[in-house]
């Protein structure tokens, strides 16, 4: 699978909505055939800043980056943000979740 992680600076006045903001394209997303999971956090130290955590089956993301509900998201949500966002992903073997051996339950 390719695993993303973005780190969004969202502009203090639209940081209580940003997952509001960004919900059309968040379920477009979650709804294309090759998404794993697009999932958002909000930062424990920094209250306008949101993680998002995303996988795709082998090249599905290249199918993400040029759908139309990735176009309207950049089209739309730079306004609401105080930078560019950062990024990194990588191809990673198989498409689960692995247990945190070290704090099994």
């Amino acid at each position: 699978m390719i695993f993303i992680c973005v780190k969004w600076k969202v502009k203090p006045e639209h940081a209580e909505d940003w997952i509001e903001l960004s919900r059309d394209f968040t379920e477009a997303t979650r709804a294309e055939p090759g998404n794993l999971f697009f999932d958002w956090s909000r930062s424990v130290e920094d209250p306008h800043e949101y993680v998002l955590i995303e996988a795709f089956k082998d090249d599905a993301a290249e199918a993400h980056v040029t759908s139309e509900h990735f176009k309207q998201a950049q089209a739309d949500l730079p306004q609401y943000l105080q930078a560019t966002p950062k990024v990194r992903n990588v191809l990673m073997e198989g498409d689960h979740w692995d247990d945190l051996g070290e704090m099994r339950v």
